[in-house]
This record gives structure tokens, sequence and C-alpha cells, in this order.
């Protein structure tokens, strides 16, 4: 039994859903996203309320069930309210600027690295340490924020790189002196 595959999700005003086949299509008024579903599971719609049910009781059908609602769950909430990451350079000299849509990194190398902004998400930089990535494709905004952090992912014996505003980097004893 998937417990999340059975929750019901909440349709807020502002949202539309609406199922043709084996797509999904969500409008809000943030923009509009669209999923390809598997055909072993059932999505419909009923007072505001859309329900995700499988077909039979196989493995594949099981996990695709959970997966499928939780997709669609992110959908309606990135619609209506959006999804955003936030990121920062930790370092001397560590430091972003937006030039138009694309984000420009000094981070300790020899030139600086730009990263431009795919279709659908956005930069932005309150402050030279502080990156936020926004959009409505939770997923797209996750994976562009994982790619700037790679650029520089934070070192364990200073701290120094890219790292999310919640993360927590394990820090490691340096040498110790001979004495």
């Amino acid at each position: 039994m998937s417990r999340i595959g059975n929750a019901p999700i909440e349709i807020p005003a502002g949202v539309e859903v609406s199922v043709d086949g084996d797509t999904v299509t969500v409008k809000g008024p943030k923009g509009t996203l669209t999923q390809a579903i598997d055909p072993r599971i059932g999505v419909s719609i009923e007072d505001g309320v859309v329900t995700v049910a499988r077909e039979n009781d196989e493995r594949e059908a099981r996990a695709l069930h959970g997966l499928t609602r939780a997709l669609i769950a992110n959908m309606v909430v990135g619609v209506s309210a959006g999804y955003s990451k936030e990121l920062q350079a930790v370092g001397v000299g560590y430091r972003a600027a937006l030039k138009g849509s694309t984000l420009e990194l000094q981070v300790g190398f020899s030139h600086p690295v730009s990263i431009e902004a795919p279709d659908g998400i956005t930069f932005e930089v309150p402050e030279q340490t502080k990156i936020i990535v926004s959009g409505i494709d939770k997923q797209l905004v996750g994976q562009v924020a994982a790619n700037i952090r790679r650029v520089r992912p934070p070192e364990p014996y200073k701290g120094k790189g890219i790292r999310y505003v919640d993360e927590h980097v394990r820090r490691k004893a340096g040498k110790a002196g001979v004495a």
C-alpha cells in the first residue's frame, strides 16, 4: 500500500489540472507544466481534488504510483507558488554577479565562470556571496543549483566553496605540527 500514492492532491484556486491520455497538464498563475505518465497509472480529477490510482499490484506499478502522485503534487505547487534554492559562496574573493540572465562566478580560478540560465529559471544575486535560483519546475531548479555548486564544491579544511544556505560542511583538522 502506497501512503504517498493514495494521498489526494488539493487543487488551489487559480490552478487548472487536465488529463489527456498519458499526459497531465497543470496551468497556474506562474506558468504551465506537463508530465507524461505511465499507462499503468490512472489519474482522475473530482471536486478540486486529484487522485492517483494504479491498475494492479505489480512491483513497477507500485513504484510508479507514489512517484506519479509526487510529480503531480510538485507541478501543482510549482505553478502556484514556485520553487527556489539559495546558495552561498564562502571564501576570500568569492563572489557572484548577474549579467543579464547569465550568472558570473569568481571562485578562485584564473577566469570567471559563466552559467547561462535555462528556460524557466531565473537567477537573483541579492548580495555578492548569495545566489537564488528560482523557477516553477522543482527538478530543474534543483539540477541548476547542483550545477552551480559543482563549479566549486565546499572543501573540508577551510570550508571554502559554493554551498546551499542550509548545508552543513563537515570540517577536518589540518596537519598536526611536529612538537
